[in-house]
């Protein structure tokens, strides 16, 4: 009795395990998850701000109708004024077909009930000049057929009319002809066409040569910079870690690149590397480390070295600050046993410091490599990823593709990009290298 009484409490137990993880994998859900996912869907469309076809996710044909009903106001009263006065029968032919066709098409649009009280309603707004900030009633879906062929029909009515604009002799005639084509030709464009793509924009990114270049520059970025602050703040670390006077004052001194906001570093590093006053620069010529003072911010072997440079002078101390946290944790204990058997500071450091350090250094690795690989602040403020691209990583040219050009599609594709690559690096350090951490406790 006792031993079933024990088992469901056990089951409760882990039931209730189960419950307590639940919140937080809705938390992850929702911060890590959700704008992923919503990036992922707006990359499978062709979805551009600065063009008013694609400015919508369409799955099918929409159409504009504060736009529409405006344009389709003046079909009417034009086409009837180009035939005024018109002796010309194909012509005045040509025109009657062309309204004709129009109000047939707008009669079947409207034929809908909803996209006919939507017309209805916004003939009066507009009629007392009030805009339509509605996006539900500004836009309504309408079958892709209808959509295809009435664009069509608008389409090769203005290619009609501006024919007859370029044969009339008569200026003025030219003018009217025209306006009436041009005006033909906006409201084909107020019917929205299915921007849906699927995955054509990783088929385009995955030929991009300027993709793979800014992969591969952030990928330099993060193996060179990681890899020297590893060893700089393991070196600061260890001497931070040591008894001596002031230690307290050195160690707060060590941490005041770190808080340095990075746009802040990068602007001051990018005066001390300029070519006529940067007095890194002047000094580093003078010591022939680099060939010219305009060298550093003038060529792209400079630029990578520049921002490379300013990562690790900027971000050693935090690595140090990790690192420092785990020394704290080693016995004292075990370097006086050493110091016993006769083991000097070479000998303690890689049979001591460095194995018991290691759970220390896998997580200040995967966080710093994490983060330099989603640089972006550093390099925007102090190459723009320039000369000619050379210093651009991927997460700045996601930005310039999503606001810069506002194409939010093919935008959205690098930053879909950015989060693959960021969980290829999280499952490496986790799966490949972080299980080391659990070793010891499973023996």
């Amino acid at each position: 009795m006792n031993k079933r009484k024990r088992r469901k409490f056990q089951l409760n137990e882990k039931q209730l395990g189960y419950a307590m993880v639940i919140p937080s994998l809705i938390l992850v859900f929702v911060v890590v998850l959700w704008p992923v996912a919503q990036s992922f869907y707006n990359s499978l469309f062709d979805y551009r701000l600065n063009d008013p076809a694609r400015s919508q996710l369409m799955l099918g044909a929409t159409i504009d109708l504060e736009r529409y009903v405006d344009n389709h106001y003046y079909i009417d009263s034009q086409l009837e004024d180009l035939t005024s006065g018109e002796e010309n029968e194909e012509i005045i032919n040509t025109i009657t077909s062309i309204k004709e066709s129009i109000d047939q098409y707008h009669a079947q649009l409207i034929s809908d009930e909803e996209i006919n009280t939507k017309v209805e309603k916004i003939d009066e707004m507009l009629a007392s000049f009030t805009p339509v900030t509605d996006e539900d009633l500004k836009y309504a879906k309408i079958d892709n057929d209808l959509a295809s062929d009435y664009r069509e029909k608008l389409h090769s009515s203005s290619e009609e009319l501006t024919a007859i604009a370029e044969s009339a002799g008569d200026q003025t005639k030219n003018q009217k002809f025209q306006q009436t084509a041009d005006l033909l030709e906006a409201t084909s464009g107020n019917i929205l066409e299915s921007n849906f793509i699927g995955f054509t924009n990783y088929g385009k990114y995955f030929k991009d040569a300027r993709m793979w270049n800014s992969l591969w520059n952030t990928t330099v970025f993060t193996v060179v910079s990681v890899a020297l602050e590893l060893a700089l703040g393991l070196g600061v670390a260890l001497l931070i870690n040591r008894a001596f006077k002031g230690r307290g004052l050195i160690r707060a001194s060590v941490l005041i690149p770190w808080a340095i906001p990075t746009a802040v570093a990068a602007m001051m590093w990018g005066f001390l590397y300029d070519g006529q006053s940067g007095i890194i620069a002047h000094y580093l010529e003078v010591l022939n480390i680099i060939p010219g003072s305009s060298w550093l911010l003038s060529t792209s072997g400079g630029g990578m070295f520049s921002i490379i440079l300013a990562d690790v002078w900027k971000t050693t101390p935090y690595m140090a600050l990790l690192l420092l946290a785990g020394l704290q944790t080693i016995p004292h204990s075990l370097y006086e046993a050493s110091n016993v058997d006769g083991a000097n500071k070479w000998q303690q450091f890689w049979g001591i410091t460095l194995p018991l350090l290691k759970s220390s250094i896998l997580v200040a690795l995967l966080f710093r490599t994490l983060d330099a690989f989603r640089v972006f602040d550093l390099i925007y403020v102090l190459t723009g990823g320039g000369p000619a691209n050379a210093t651009e990583s991927i997460s700045i040219y996601a930005y310039k593709t999503l606001f810069a050009q506002q194409n939010f599609g093919e935008g959205s594709v690098l930053s879909v990009i950015v989060f693959l690559c960021v969980a290829l690096i999280s499952f490496i350090y986790v799966k490949l290298i972080g299980s080391d951490l659990f070793a010891g406790r499973t023996k």
